[in-house]
């Protein structure tokens, strides 16, 4: 008996070992590291719990009680529109072999991704998911400019077409070996592809599509701070993925990428604090929270160029000029940016886009420039870069408001911005009372 159960199982074992070595040998997934693959599919939610729920619960603390929901449904609905974009032709566009403007057409619905392809050392199905997160995030942050007057209709057509026309040429720009990438510029998580083009159309469709009623003396105060800090504290926490993911690997560039966004946050949070505290006598939730965004989005492009003196210095000036900045575009010049992107992200994405040219050098601790650039040499290639993608988003996102204006008009009627955008436009309340 105990003779046929170890030949039997002796036969059992001799199968699974020569599958098990098949496995191991196949040579279409030599290049892929299972750490690193690890890695990425924990950023790649990570980046996507940033918009689902963190922006969302973000903004949605912000606005009106009775415009909670349509934020919600604007953030939720994009994420699933920008998706679909993305498969049947974003991706294609972004990191197909194109020119220096925009990619090919080749891998139109991922159609050359299959369970082997390598991406480095991921599979590129894993690449594709990941950038896939940096296309929902980046019009999601637009959502804040316009919130409590913009159609539904109007916001779904204007992204879908803002994703397509900005958004996927300036990344095959930087990442995707297009005109920005052979200049040499240094983005090393998006702020120029995410934060630059987020910002700048936002300021751009806050003007063009006009203020809310009563702005700024009647507009209301935050309906829910509570809601604003999770969402906040949701975003700080997937800004990991964001950051230390876009090293694509395990290493250590990834845990350095961490750190320093880590300390911005946390750096520019505490100046946005101290600058209220001192201004008004009372330090609030939602300048505390909005100085760690502004410290977030300022160490973006840098967080992988630099050390932890660069990720100090980036957290202080992104929490003051982020800071003064809102106040100038709110204050000053009246502009109804509702939850302040521009203020926070474009110019923070921008401050920290330049200023990554002196803050990556050995003096900073930084990981140093390309061989035979200078800090200065490199700054003028992040100015103008900085420069080309501001122009090209503001010209194109004017451009797509006035197409979808000749399809559906932009903003609700007076009536539905009264009654807020819940009920008229979704049919649902976020509270109901007993």
């Amino acid at each position: 008996m105990c003779f046929f159960y170890f030949r039997n199982n002796a036969k059992i074992f001799s199968i699974i070992s020569t599958l098990l070595l098949t496995l191991i040998s196949f040579p279409a997934f030599a290049d892929i590291n299972n750490g690193d693959t690890a890695w990425i599919l924990t950023s790649t939610a990570l980046v996507l719990f940033m918009t689902l729920p963190g922006l969302a619960l973000f903004y949605a603390g912000l606005v009106n009680s009775k415009n909670v929901v349509s934020v919600l449904m604007h953030h939720f609905s994009l994420a699933c529109v920008v998706s679909i974009i993305w498969v049947v032709v974003g991706y294609s566009l972004a990191f197909s072999e194109g020119n220096a403007w925009i990619g090919g057409l080749g891998n139109m619905f991922m159609n050359s991704i299959v369970l082997e392809t390598p991406s480095g050392s991921i599979p590129e199905s894993l690449f594709a998911t990941f950038q896939m997160t940096f296309a929902i995030i980046t019009p999601a942050l637009m959502i804040g400019a316009f919130v409590e007057r913009i159609k539904f209709s109007a916001m779904l057509i204007f992204l879908s077409l803002w994703i397509l026309i900005v958004y996927v040429p300036v990344t095959h720009w930087v990442w995707g070996g297009g005109i920005l990438s052979s200049w040499g510029t240094m983005d090393f998580a998006g702020g120029i592809v995410v934060h630059a083009t987020a910002g700048t159309a936002a300021l751009i469709t806050a003007l063009t599509l006009g203020k809310r009623r009563g702005f700024p003396k009647s507009i209301t105060p935050p309906h829910s701070p509570i809601l604003t800090m999770i969402g906040a504290s949701m975003l700080w926490i997937g800004w990991f993925g964001f950051n230390a993911g876009s090293a694509l690997g395990a290493n250590g560039g990834a845990g350095m990428a961490m750190l320093v966004t880590h300390i911005s946050a946390a750096t520019a949070s505490l100046v946005w604090m101290f600058i209220e505290w001192k201004r008004f006598g009372k330090p609030s939730l939602i300048g505390i929270v909005t100085g760690m965004v502004a410290g977030l989005a300022t160490v973006t492009p840098a967080s992988g160029y630099i050390g932890v003196p660069g990720g100090l210095i980036l957290g202080f000036l992104g929490g003051l000029l982020c800071y003064i900045a809102v106040d100038y575009i709110r204050g000053k010049l009246q502009i109804d940016d509702s939850l302040d992107v521009f203020a926070v992200h474009g110019v923070g994405g921008i401050l920290g886009t330049l200023l990554v040219a002196f803050l990556a050098t050995s003096t900073f601790s930084g990981l140093g420039l390309a061989e035979g650039q200078t800090a200065v040499s490199q700054f003028i290639i992040q100015l103008k870069a900085v420069i080309l993608t501001v122009v090209w988003t503001s010209f194109f996102t004017y451009l797509i408001l006035k197409l979808t204006s000749l399809v559906v008009s932009l903003r609700v009627d007076e009536q539905e911005e009264i009654e807020g955008l819940d009920l008229r436009s979704h049919g649902e309340k976020g509270y109901h009372s007993d």
